[in-house]
């Protein structure tokens, strides 16, 4: 009898991963396929001795072992992790749905060239889908209303929604979708995507590092993720400016935006 658990780094369950036996002259003497919990539980008794174990699965790099089977002809190897290929770690496969209300879109804007202007979007919905085989090939879309900036100055905020900068009554979303990510570090990734913006698309990289995972109070689980991104205007043909005292301009060229984002794993939120 085979027993094992086969989980991530983060402790959640790889759903059929394969479990092999081999003996000491390399034959193969079992094969079986984990549940869909991570579970491994095969009852046929085993000849009494050591077996080289081994632990694969789609995505991820495959992990050996010494498997003793005892006389009574069980082997028991536990927990087995097993970490995504490259050493990188993303949330479990699926669709996560992003939870506006726990999560920012902050934009950051040079005043004048020696302060800065904090601005956030509070209108925020979107998507990850996070590829069950080859993580690079997951997934992000979103999308911002643009009258929903907020600086804290309704005055500026009113000029920002104006034809000046964002011209919110001609393009109500700023969107953003993902077209690959490549590994940049063991939590990081640098996504690479397309963000449309006053009617423009242009193409963005978001600098992009996943924070975990953990239980919600409504029995659900939630991911967290931190990216940052800079940006310039001019990309997005919004070029208004004003220049002061000295030739320096009223407002910076380039922006710099900053997201913590929480999704909810699943296509609905709870709660």
């Amino acid at each position: 009898m085979l027993t094992a658990t086969v989980r991530t780094r983060d402790g959640w369950a790889v759903p059929h991963a394969v479990v092999t036996l081999t003996d000491a002259a390399g034959t193969q003497v079992l094969r079986v396929d984990a549940d869909a919990d991570g579970a491994v539980h095969e009852g046929a008794d085993l000849v009494p001795g050591a077996y080289v174990a081994v632990v694969t699965a789609v995505g991820y790099a495959p992990a050996a072992s010494t498997a003793v089977v005892t006389a009574s002809g069980h082997a028991r190897l536990g927990a087995v992790t097993l970490s995504r290929q490259g050493g990188t770690e993303l949330p479990p496969p699926g669709p996560w749905t992003i939870d506006p209300a726990h999560s920012s879109v902050v934009v950051v804007a040079q005043h004048l060239g020696i302060s800065s202007v904090r601005g956030r979007f509070t209108e925020l919905a979107g998507r990850i889908d996070v590829a069950p085989d080859d993580v690079a090939r997951s997934t992000v879309q979103a999308v911002l209303t643009a009258a929903s900036i907020d600086t804290g100055n309704a005055q500026r905020d009113e000029h920002l929604r104006s034809a000046d900068f964002l011209d919110v009554g001609v393009f109500e979303q700023i969107t953003y979708r993902s077209a690959g990510m490549t590994p940049a570090g063991s939590d990081r990734w640098t996504v690479h995507g397309e963000l449309t913006l006053h009617g423009r698309a242009h193409p963005v990289d978001l600098d992009l590092t996943y924070l975990g995972t953990g239980a919600d109070p409504w029995g659900g689980v939630r991911a967290a993720f931190r990216a940052t991104a800079e940006l310039r205007r001019d990309a997005f043909a919004i070029r208004f400016n004003e220049v002061v005292a000295a030739g320096v301009a009223m407002v910076g060229t380039t922006l710099k935006v900053e997201l913590e984002i929480q999704a909810a794993q699943g296509t609905v939120l709870p709660g």
